[in-house]
């Protein structure tokens, strides 16, 4: 890929190369701080709500689902994107409900982050959710979830066996450890 150097920052050219159900494809021509002129492709995707639901022992949420591009299940916390105009919040109680058939009385943004910023868009935004009532699952026609609660300790123990390979469960729980009560 040729580097040149231009003027002040900014998109060029942008041109949709691919529209998928989740997200779009387009090759993007811009000049980066310093000058430097790049072209890639990037993934435009509208963003995600991730939920690590706790209940009143201190339990975590996990689901476990089919991942096709790890080609297994992985244990994570319920997560779903962002429909057109929706915020993350709302996105959130909607997914929460959706998977696990919890809705919860308590919100709290714990942090927010791009999971692969040098090809996606996709900004992830999780919430601690409490006070949980139980309810109905509700998946997509191509969802089959498994729903299961792990103290703190165990969810420790998984991370450090490798068992917990998912980057928003992984980010959302060792900063819940990190930094939450």
């Amino acid at each position: 890929m040729a580097v040149k150097r231009a003027g002040p920052f900014g998109i060029r050219s942008s041109r949709e190369i691919l529209r998928a159900r989740v997200f779009t494809v387009c090759r993007e021509k811009a000049v980066e701080p310093g000058g430097i002129t790049v072209e890639r492709e990037v993934v435009h995707h509208s963003g995600s709500a991730v939920m690590l639901a706790r209940d009143e022992q201190g339990r975590v949420l996990l689901v476990r689902q089919f991942r096709l591009p790890a080609r297994r299940k992985l244990w994570e916390l319920p997560a779903g994107r962002l429909n057109e105009g929706e915020t993350p919040l709302r996105a959130a109680k909607r997914e929460l409900e959706e998977e696990t058939g919890y809705r919860a009385r308590s919100w709290k943004r714990l942090v927010a982050f791009y999971p692969s910023p040098g090809y996606c868009s996709e900004y992830m935004t999780v919430y601690l959710a409490e006070q949980l009532t139980p309810g109905a699952t509700h998946p997509d026609e191509d969802e089959s979830i498994e729903t299961r609660w792990f103290t703190p300790e165990q969810v420790r123990q998984m991370i450090a066996q490798g068992r917990i390979e998912d980057g928003k469960t992984l980010a959302g729980v060792l900063f819940l450890f990190a930094f939450q009560k």
